[in-house]
């Protein structure tokens, strides 16, 4: 679907994020056997089907819980990506997610400076968990750069979103080159340059679905 004119939104509610997780759990399962292929190249196979399994949980988590707050439906997401995801990506989208809400406690109407604040949160939470930096062939390769395209348009959400979506996929084939030096795909050594890092894959999907759920081209 195409956004009517003036449709796409300049502020998140919790009924855009319940939509943002079930656009999420949408583009993964159609790209789910893409992801797989991926970590097969560079890590255990199974990245695809772990995170379908993961972002489905989230969606009947999120369906059923009635939620009023973006810090609680968005721990909420975290703390079933937990408990159902597998390996590394788990707790580090458990983590991104349950830091992103803690940094959008309170807040009714998140616009571009908030939902930046929120991301800027999730990363760190990446980062420390996995003790990783930008440059590593890891899924913040992707993260980084979107949040700071998002930076550019701090009063203009839909274009910060979209700035930040196109920043990702960037990001994601950016790490094809790569030598991996954080998680499973570092024990190939050179042999992980030439693939596109799974985690930064699923991390530009979940950009893309954002900014199709702040463009309107979902319900």
């Amino acid at each position: 679907m195409t956004a009517d004119e003036g449709s796409a939104r300049q502020t998140l509610s919790v009924a855009d994020l319940e939509a943002w997780v079930r656009r999420s759990a949408e583009l993964i399962g159609e790209h789910a056997e893409e992801l797989t292929e991926l970590d097969a190249a560079i890590g255990d196979a199974d990245h695809g089907t772990n995170m379908k399994r993961g972002l489905a949980a989230a969606v009947d988590a999120v369906g059923a819980g009635g939620f009023t707050a973006a810090d609680a439906l968005l721990k909420k997401v975290g703390t079933t990506l937990v408990s159902t995801v597998g390996g590394a990506a788990g707790p580090l989208y458990g983590t991104f997610f349950l830091r992103t809400g803690g940094a959008l406690l309170g807040q009714d109407g998140i616009d571009a400076r908030a939902l930046a604040a929120g991301l800027e949160a999730g990363i760190g939470g990446i980062a420390a968990r996995g003790r990783a930096t930008t440059g590593e062939k890891t899924m913040l390769d992707a993260w980084s750069p979107a949040l700071e395209a998002l930076r550019t348009h701090p009063d203009d959400l839909a274009a910060g979103v979209a700035a930040a979506a196109r920043a990702a996929a960037e990001g994601r084939d950016a790490t094809k080159p790569m030598v991996a030096t954080k998680g499973r795909a570092s024990y190939l050594g050179e042999r992980s340059a030439g693939h596109i890092d799974p985690g930064a894959a699923s991390t530009a999907l979940l950009l893309a679905a954002l900014d199709d759920v702040v463009a309107a081209r979902t319900v």
